[in-house]
This record gives structure tokens, C-alpha cells and sequence, in this order.
């Protein structure tokens, strides 16, 4: 038995080992952030901006566990920040947290997303989508492919990607015994790269407005802009490439994805239940999957891709088509519905201490530290090889992709403009490093996502792609630097 084989076995006998070392390894880390407020001067915090995000990804490899991990991580930020007052400051940042629109929206997609799909589960929709989809994929190759091709199909929304395939394909991908973890990495590479190379998504979307707020574009050119920029748009290109040569067979299992492909991965799958009497009465019927999910894509297409009209107006497309077949009482209905609702509650704590980890970083000035050590390398050629590197390293640290974007525009393309660097290749750099920090960072909504959709954790998820995200970045950024 190898040394992954070995651990996996260690932590199905003692589950709590995990834990017990990172409790240990956190006590240890408070003492150090409580003793580096004290050395901190004229509020410049320098390499201990970098705390919390050391502490997140230690937990999280000590623990296996994302939660707790983030918010040991903010707790020793808030430390650093103030020790008298940590507990509190903390409390009221999550609270401002909760207040943001953007929390509120993806609170509510998320939550309403689960809802439809716990429905479709209860009502057989997605056996008989998987039954179907076996007839034609009958063998490994062919279940990938079409993954990835429904992974491609549903470009609109990462999060209705991620949602939506992992629960049409699992039943498949287990019939023919392919690991969940493969398919949270088809579903990921699909996710957030697939929305910037077809740019009808909420992504584009967002980047055309952002080119035109930066002059850029001028006014209503954003989108012709971005157009442009596709070709130049690297790690999801490459990143595309490597899970079709995956799902071809080119590309073999590596790392941890072999240990799960050899069907030892431990599965997180807290949804799955026993079907009872009344769900086994339900005949599996193709049209109670596909006419929501059509639904809930073209209305959130026709709203201006909003995803929440769009699960809105697909939840009540099924409950009128399955009140219509009377396959179920409307409160059993209802039940299930609230029973999806909560499923998504461990996503939604992880996004929102995402988010409180994002605020612990920017009251640390994280952002403002890498880029004052990286800026003389911040020059001519090198622009976007070093801004790609950069900006990857923020996003898989902060867990924060649109908001890099943000940040980093007004930072990155004067340097370009300055410096005469490639203003495409720099601003295809940029582009690129949120798209690695969404396939990447193991707290990223559409990386949580994919895992619970899957039925693994997002600590396994991270690990077991890990060798594909490095492949596509290591060979995205040395195209930067060739190319700048």
C-alpha cells in the first residue's frame, strides 16, 4: 500500500487526528499573530499580511477540512489586526459580510439551486437523465466526453455548470466507475474557463464592463473588447485542452487523482439517502429533468443571464409539471425542496468565510504587499508573465477572482502603458489568473461547488486536480513570458 493509501486508511480509523493536529498547529498560531501585533509599526504589516492565508492552506492540508480552516485563518488575521477586540471585530465583519448584495444573491441561488435539484433527485428526474445519457455513453471515454460537452453546453453560469452536471452525470459516473473526483475536475474545468471562452456568461458580462470603467473600450465597445481578448485568454484554453486530453485517455490519472481512480477516495455524499416507499412508486420519466433544467438556462438567458430568475421561474416549471402528473403530495414536495435547500448550508458557510477572509486581507493590505515586492519585475516584457503569476497567487490566496479584477486593472494597465508592454497579453494575463484562482483555490465558490455536487470534499477536490490546474498554469505562463 503506498503512502496515499496508507493516510486515507489512517484517517478512516481515527477520524479526528486531522483535527487534533490542526488544533495544535492553530494554538500555535495565535501565539505567533499575538506576539506579531505588538511587533507591527506605523501600521505596515508586511510579510504578516501574509498570516491568514498561511494559515488556511496548513489547515486545510492538516484537517481536510475547508470551514474550519478559513476561519482559523480569519480569527488569526483579526488577531493581528487587534488582539483586544478580535472576537468582536470579527463578529461585526461577518456581519457586514452578510449585508453585501453579492452574498445575498449567491445565498439564494445556491440555496434554490439545491432546492431544484434535491427535487429532481426526489422525482427520479435525474435517474432517468442518467439512464438515458448510459445508453449512448456506454463506456469511460464517451461518459467524459460527454461531460465535458455538457460541461461546455451550459456556459451561461458557473455556478448553474457546476450544479447542474454533477448531478445529471454522477449516477453515470458511478455505474461505470469512474471516481467522483474526476468528475469534479471535468465539472471545474468547465466551470469558470468555459464562461470566459464563450462570452454570452455572466463573466464576460462582467469584464466587458469593467474594460469599458478602465478606458479600455469606450462606451458600448466592452464587449467587442473582450471578443478580441479570447485568443489570448491562455489558462482556460489550455485548461480546456488538458481535460479533453484527460477525458480522451491521453493524459493518464496523476497524484491523489490515482489513488481515487483506483476506488479509494472517500466520498462525501451526506445527500444521498434510502429511497422510502413513495419515491420508489415514482417512474423515472426524461421529461421531468430536462423541461426545469431548459427552463432554468433559458431564463436566465432571456433576464439578462441572471441566475436567479432563472432557478425561479425553473422551480416552479417543476412543481407545476410534477403537480400536473400528480406524482407526490405538494407538502412531501415542499419537503424535499427545503431538504435541498439545506444540503447547500456547508457551501454557503465556506463561501461566506471566503468572504470574510477577503476583508481580513484587505484591512492587512495583502494585495498592496505582493504587488510592492513584485513591482520591479512589473516591466517591459516580463508585464504579463509576472502579472499572471501575481495575480494567480492573490486569487488562490484571497479566494477572491472578479474582485482581483477590481483591484487589479487600475494597478496593472497604466504599468502597461507605461512600460510598453502588450496591453492584449497583459490584460489576457490578468483575465487568465482569476480564471486559475476559480479552478484552483479549494475555497472558491465554483471549486466548493463542483466537490459538494460531486459528493467530495473541496480540500480532495483541490488535491486530486492539482496536477492538471499546475499543467495548464505552468504552460499558460511560460507563454506569457515567451510571448510578452
Amino acid at each position: 500500500m503506498d503512502h496515499s493509501l496508507s493516510e486515507l486508511a489512517n484517517r478512516r480509523q481515527d477520524p479526528n487526528r486531522g483535527l487534533r493536529r490542526g488544533l495544535l498547529f492553530l494554538s500555535v498560531v495565535l501565539v505567533a499573530s499575538l506576539s506579531g501585533h505588538w511587533l507591527i509599526q506605523d501600521g505596515h504589516y508586511g510579510a504578516y499580511a501574509l498570516v491568514p492565508t498561511v494559515v488556511v492552506i496548513s489547515m486545510a492540508l492538516i484537517t481536510h477540512r475547508t470551514l474550519e480552516a478559513l476561519m482559523a485563518g480569519c480569527l488569526s488575521g483579526f488577531i493581528i489586526l487587534s488582539p483586544s477586540s478580535a472576537i468582536q471585530d470579527m463578529a461585526l465583519a461577518g456581519l457586514e459580510v452578510m449585508q453585501q448584495p453579492t452574498m445575498g444573491w449567491i445565498a439564494l441561488v445556491c440555496g434554490l439551486l439545491g432546492a431544484l435539484i434535491g427535487l429532481l433527485q426526489f422525482v427520479r428526474g435525474t435517474e432517468a437523465f442518467s439512464d438515458s445519457a448510459g445508453r449512448l455513453l456506454t463506456t469511460r471515454r464517451r461518459a467524459m466526453l460527454g461531460a465535458t460537452g455538457l460541461g461546455i453546453l451550459i456556459f451561461i453560469d458557473d455556478y448553474l455548470n457546476a450544479m447542474t452536471v454533477s448531478a445529471a452525470m454522477k449516477k453515470l459516473f458511478d455505474r461505470l466507475r469512474i471516481s467522483r473526483s474526476m468528475l469534479a475536475y471535468i465539472v471545474d474545468s468547465t466551470a469558470a474557463p468555459i464562461c470566459l471562452l464563450i462570452p454570452f456568461s455572466t463573466w464576460a458580462i462582467y469584464l466587458a464592463g469593467l474594460l469599458e470603467s478602465q478606458g479600455i473600450a469606450s462606451t458600448g465597445e466592452g464587449f467587442a473588447t473582450y471578443l478580441g481578448l479570447i485568443p489570448m485568454l491562455f489558462y482556460p484554453l489550455i485548461a480546456l485542452l488538458v481535460v479533453l486530453l484527460v477525458a480522451l485517455g491521453v493524459l493518464p490519472a496523476l497524484g491523489r487523482m490515482r489513488v481515487a481512480e483506483a476506488g479509494d477516495e472517500l466520498v462525501d455524499d451526506s445527500s444521498a439517502e434510502q429511497a422510502d416507499e413513495v419515491q420508489r412508486q415514482i417512474t423515472p420519466r426524461l421529461i421531468n429533468f430536462v423541461l426545469p433544467v431548459t427552463t432554468l438556462l433559458l431564463a436566465t438567458w432571456w433576464f439578462g443571464i441572471d441566475a436567479l430568475i432563472g432557478v425561479g421561474f425553473a422551480l416552479l416549471v417543476a412543481l407545476a409539471l410534477y403537480a400536473a402528473q400528480r406524482i407526490a403530495p405538494l407538502n412531501r414536495m415542499f419537503d424535499e425542496l427545503l431538504g435541498g435547500f439545506q444540503q447547500m448550508l456547508l457551501p454557503l458557510g465556506i463561501v461566506f468565510a471566503a468572504f470574510l477572509l477577503q476583508t481580513v486581507n484587505q484591512n492587512l493590505g495583502l494585495t498592496e504587499t505582493l504587488v510592492a515586492w513584485v513591482e520591479p519585475l512589473m516591466q517591459g516584457s516580463w508585464l504579463p508573465g509576472v502579472t499572471f503569476l501575481l495575480l494567480s497567487g492573490l486569487a488562490f490566496a484571497t479566494g477572491s477572482f472578479w474582485g482581483v479584477y477590481a483591484i487589479a486593472f487600475p494597478i496593472v494597465i497604466p504599468l502597461a502603458e507605461a512600460t510598453g508592454a502588450s496591453m492584449g497579453l497583459t490584460l489576457g494575463a490578468m483575465i487568465s489568473a482569476g480564471a486559475f484562482g476559480s479552478h484552483a483555490c479549494f475555497f472558491g465558490d465554483s471549486t466548493v461547488l463542483s466537490a459538494r455536487g460531486c459528493g467530495v470534499t473541496p480540500i480532495q477536490h483541490a488535491l486530486t486536480q492539482l496536477p492538471y490546474v499546475l499543467l495548464a498554469a505552468g504552460a499558460s505562463a511560460i507563454l506569457y513570458f515567451l510571448l510578452g
